[in-house]
């Protein structure tokens, strides 16, 4: 007679195997061998990212990144011959650039993202579990920084902003300022946000925009992804009644 006890159950079908996900590919250029072999094999020892090419110099980089079309090159800024700097604009249009450096300099910051880079990491101030993390958010479009090199953006920024104003005449601010609720708000932002119901973020993205700014840049400089930055625009725009960045920005400043 059959066990009564034994189930007559069929066992559970195994579970699926997960998804294959495809690794991100990483170029790593930088003129210290001992940096890059120090980076290959800490991104190649992870199921998510490998490592395809090592490069020595802009040259170099260009002409692997040309070859195995990666998702993000990691890029040193001091390199013998063609330099970081000035491989950068040639770079970008193959793939998203993380600069990864012991330079510091807020010029070099500066020119960095003014060239395209998506984010700009310092030698000494990020985990292992950071770069990763860096490397997945600059291809996702999401710039990234270090302490100091943020800190860096953002006072060349606070001299290119007190340069202009001394350059186009107006006074240093006082040592007594007037009460901050006497304070004037500033004319775009005024106006412009109650006229076209702009929120403040948009205002400043707006701000941007009419400053010259590429998406790019306006990312950088929020913080943001350029994702969010272009759904910004379009919002920005539809309240506008514009098309062109031409057109929101002569609308914006009141030249029409």
């Amino acid at each position: 007679m059959p066990d009564a006890t034994r189930s007559t159950q069929p066992p559970p079908p195994f579970p699926p195997p997960p998804p294959q996900t495809t690794p991100l590919r990483v170029v790593v250029a930088d003129d210290n061998p001992v940096v890059r072999a120090g980076l290959t094999a800490l991104l190649t020892g992870r199921e998510d990212i490998t490592v395809v090419a090592e490069a020595a110099d802009g040259r170099e980089a260009y002409e692997a990144a040309s070859h195995h079309r990666p998702d993000v090159v990691l890029l040193d800024v001091q390199m013998p011959g063609v330099d970081g700097i000035a491989a950068l604009p040639y770079l970008v249009g193959i793939a998203p650039v993380m600069m990864l450096t012991y330079s510091r300099e807020s010029q070099t910051v500066e020119e960095a993202l003014r060239r395209g880079a998506n984010g700009y990491l310092v030698h000494g101030e990020f985990t292992a579990a950071q770069l990763v993390d860096a490397v997945k958010a600059v291809k996702q479009g999401k710039p990234h920084f270090t302490t100091t090199a943020a800190d860096a953006l953002l006072a060349q920024l606070r001299r290119t902003a007190d340069s202009h104003q001394h350059t186009e005449g107006s006074a240093p601010p006082p040592n007594n300022p007037e009460p901050l609720s006497q304070v004037q708000p500033n004319v775009g932002q005024s106006s412009g946000r109650a006229k076209f119901q702009l929120s403040t973020r948009e205002a400043e993205i707006m701000d941007l925009i009419a400053s010259g700014m590429t998406n790019h840049q306006i990312a950088a400089t929020c913080f943001i992804s350029e994702k969010t930055v272009k759904n910004h625009i379009n919002r920005i725009f539809a309240k506008l009644h514009s098309t062109t960045r031409a057109q929101a920005a002569a609308k914006w400043l009141g030249v029409t």
